[in-house]
């Protein structure tokens, strides 16, 4: 019996993605675990890796096709000894979109992560992970698969687990349950339709006497102007804004960086801010939180994103538990999650997560600006440049000292604004005292 082979989820919040590269053709013989296809997500080309084995009797989706929905056939796998005419008619598919490769521009490389399967449907109320020929063998055999021990990634029953298991006399068996559906509830009244600004064809009427390039966006900007459109239409983001003085922590990171330059180490002022982040969530544990929906989750390690800007857009990868790690070790992990998010060779779990992120544009010589938050972080911190500027001294006179403007953008709904200043106060007083960043 022929067997669908369903476009994958990626990552939890993948809904489609782009068929970018077939790693077979039709008539191969395929095995479990075998790289089946690359699959290009908003942020990254993934490989597809089989879960059944058998003949690819047909490919449904040709590669380059773009805007293929989760759980969409794109590919139809035969058991040996079947004829490809037990192919179905093959759906109509999307129609390949220009891509990079098209073009004869370089396709970013595919890092290693592989897709999970869709579920199996719940038996006795527990989920049951399984693949489709183990599902339809099981269901010729009448075995209850809750009662199997999968062998597959992550518990997943597959073909070998069902195989060697004796049927089920089906005149002894009990009749299966059938579960009545609950009925849909009413839908809720229609809210209001949030603005979404001007029609694309009302914006191009209004330039059509003048000459302009019409970008397509892909995958990783629709999802930037998304994410970040939600953001400032459904967070109430409020701003709290501090100086910093780096001179301390600019002659610490000196000392530093000649100690550890036969190591080959050099300290960023970025590093040490991520690690002052990082202990100041386990101060104020309270704004070491994010929203969910109806509900706030606030989180025990302090696991920080860092904003990356990359070609057409930026990643946040997430540094776990930044506040267990040393200065040295931090930055050598962010030098290798930006490099990946560069070449956009991050997995999902890199840069999705986290309860707090760091924006930096104080390297391109901006001294402030206000950053917008990103689902469902409660805050995140906009780090500007460090400018020297006259101050008043601790004795009253006035001298020279760096300074560095940081600005709190904050999601009301999860820190109020006393919580939120206690938590700028303790990054500022890790920074402006850095050798408590070594205890």
């Amino acid at each position: 019996m022929a067997t669908e082979i369903l476009m994958p989820a990626l990552s939890p919040t993948m809904e489609e993605g782009t068929l970018a590269k077939w790693l077979i053709k039709e008539g191969d013989v395929v095995k479990s675990g075998q790289i089946l296809a690359e699959i290009e997500t908003d942020k990254a080309t993934m490989e597809f890796e089989a879960v059944d084995e058998g003949v690819v009797g047909k490919i449904l989706i040709a590669e380059g096709t773009a805007g293929v929905k989760v759980n969409t056939p794109i590919a139809v796998l035969l058991d040996e000894g079947e004829d490809a005419s037990a192919v179905a008619a093959a759906p109509k598919a999307v129609a390949p979109v220009e891509t990079a490769e098209s073009r004869g521009e370089p396709r970013p490389t595919a890092v290693a992560p592989v897709a999970a399967a869709a579920p199996a449907p719940a038996v006795g109320g527990a989920r049951v992970f399984a693949s489709p020929l183990a599902r339809r063998i099981a269901k010729e055999k009448g075995l209850d698969l809750g009662a199997v021990k999968g062998s597959g990634p992550h518990g997943r029953i597959v073909r070998a687990d069902v195989e060697g298991v004796a049927p089920v006399n089906r005149s002894e068996a009990r009749p299966t349950a059938v579960v009545e559906a609950p009925k849909a509830a009413a839908p809720a009244p229609a809210a209001a339709a949030m603005p979404m600004g001007m029609a694309a064809e009302t914006v191009m009427k209004m330039y059509a006497d003048r000459q302009y390039e019409e970008v397509a966006l892909d995958g990783m900007r629709r999802t930037i102007a998304a994410r970040l459109t939600e953001a400032k239409q459904t967070i109430p983001h409020f701003y709290l804004r501090r100086d910093v003085r780096l001179d301390a922590l600019m002659a610490f990171r000196e000392q530093l960086n000649k100690q550890l330059e036969g190591r080959g180490v050099k300290l960023s002022v970025n590093d040490f801010i991520i690690k002052a982040c990082a202990m100041a969530l386990q101060a104020v544990p309270n704004a070491n939180a994010v929203w969910a929906g109806d509900r706030m989750l606030r989180l025990k390690p302090s696991d920080v994103a860092v904003a990356v800007a990359v070609e057409g857009g930026l990643f946040t990868p997430v540094l776990r538990d930044a506040d267990k790690k040393s200065l040295s070790a931090l930055s050598a992990e962010m030098k290798d999650l930006a490099a990946r998010a560069k070449n956009k060779k991050l997995a999902p779990h890199e840069y999705q997560g986290g309860s707090f992120a760091i924006s930096n544009l104080g390297m391109m010589g901006i001294e402030n600006f206000d950053a917008v938050i990103n689902p469902p972080h409660g805050s995140i911190l906009a780090v500007g440049a460090g400018v020297k500027k006259p101050v008043v001294l601790a004795d009253g006179t006035i001298g020279v000292a760096t300074v560095m403007s940081m600005t709190l953008s904050v999601d009301h709904r999860v820190i109020d604004g006393a919580l939120g200043a206690e938590f700028l106060k303790a990054v500022i007083e890790a920074l402006e005292n850095p050798m408590v960043m070594l205890a």
